[in-house]
């Protein structure tokens, strides 16, 4: 076990990002490689779990796109990850949003957290 937390320590890339939990509303900023061409995709949408730690802490975020639930699994130390942006502060009571995706229209709406 040692040697792998100092392989894992060896190739960390440590980028800042902002502190977020279940229930944000987050853009992430994503390069995308086609062939030789990147582009930077946008991906926005509710923060349902944020599960692992350290280096292999991993994060899904849910996005309605034309009536159809869209979940995506990032991992926090990717180097694809151009930037995370905190759009809302969601005030749930879980860790774990999975309910969500049974939930459609007003009733999937998160509280926004006043501040």
């Amino acid at each position: 076990m040692d040697l792998i937390k100092f392989v894992e320590n060896e190739f960390k890339v440590e980028k800042e990002h902002p502190k977020f939990s279940a229930g944000d509303t987050i853009t992430v900023s994503y390069l995308i490689r086609e062939g030789n061409k990147e582009r930077v995709q946008n991906f926005r949408g509710v923060v349902l779990q944020i599960k692992g730690r350290e280096s292999t802490k991993t994060f899904t975020v849910r996005k309605m796109s034309g009536g159809i639930g869209v979940e995506r699994i990032f991992p926090l130390s990717s180097p694809f990850i151009e930037n995370i942006e905190v759009n809302k502060k969601g005030k749930v009571r879980r860790k774990r949003l999975f309910y969500l995706r049974g939930l459609t229209g007003k009733k999937a709406r998160i509280k926004e957290k006043r501040f």
